[in-house]
């Protein structure tokens, strides 16, 4: 593999000559290019983060076989979840219809089929000229009385998620009725044992708001014996984390709960 900033990975679902002639034109342009044309999602999930770009071809009957479209969402799961710099190359009759289908796609740049290769060294050279913020985090709101144990955990994800701390229910409540609808909370992780207003508690009063009833819950407990996972469980969360838990386990629930 060439150096990051050179290297452009093409994910192809099938061969096409098409894709030589754009292997051409990027060699051309001085980098460095793999071409990936088997077991996609797991080659985008290693090179997601890996290469400073993707080029995504896209087959032509993509809307009319599931598994193709399953592997274009989990492709894109892969590139939006390490911030992944990525260019989509389809059937312009189906940008919308996949847009609309899998919404992190909005987020990259579409190129219509027939391939103009001018237009794509330019849509190339400005993509790799963006900042790396391209994407918005997703906003995590951790509610907890043990500030230090909030605070750790807030270093443990802050550099993939927004975060809040809050250290009660009621102000937790408080906040989620307050936050602007473009500011919104993705997903609360929630203390189950609180002083005053515990975590069973306040997940009731979230279910019972329209304003906040769909956001993901994950509770925080100390207690990790079959009968009080069961308590837990039984109160129908998003999931549950042990106190105990690594950083890596941590990110790795959050990952799939945010995808």
């Amino acid at each position: 593999m060439g150096e990051t900033g050179k290297e452009i990975a093409i994910l192809m679902f099938q061969y096409s000559v098409v894709v030589k002639g754009i292997e051409r034109k990027l060699t051309d342009m001085e980098y460095s290019v793999t071409t990936v044309a088997e077991h996609l999602e797991d080659e985008a999930r290693r090179l997601a983060g890996r290469v400073a770009m993707f080029i995504l071809y896209l087959p032509g009957d993509i809307m009319d076989d599931p598994m193709k479209k399953k592997k274009l969402q989990l492709i894109v799961e892969a590139a939006a979840g390490s911030n992944q710099k990525m260019v989509v190359i389809g059937e312009e009759k189906y940008q919308d219809d996949l847009r609309s289908e899998i919404s992190d796609l909005r987020n990259y740049s579409w190129l219509s089929r027939p391939i103009d290769m001018k237009v794509l060294e330019k849509t190339v050279t400005a993509e790799m000229e963006k900042s790396e913020a391209v994407f918005v985090k997703k906003r995590i709101l951790i509610v907890d009385d043990d500030p230090s144990y909030a605070k750790m955990v807030r270093e443990w994800i802050k550099e993939k998620y927004r975060v809040d701390i809050v250290t009660a229910g009621m102000q937790a409540i408080t906040f989620l009725l307050k936050v602007p609808e473009d500011e919104k909370v993705d997903l609360i992780l929630l203390d189950y044992e609180m002083p005053v207003v515990d975590g069973p508690q306040v997940l009731q009063m979230l279910r019972q708001e329209e304003a906040t009833a769909h956001i993901p819950v994950i509770f925080l407990t100390g207690v990790g014996t079959k009968e009080a996972v069961s308590r837990v469980m039984s109160l129908r969360p998003n999931g549950y984390i042990l106190k105990s838990t690594t950083k890596a386990d941590i990110l790795d629930v959050l990952g799939k709960k945010l995808r």
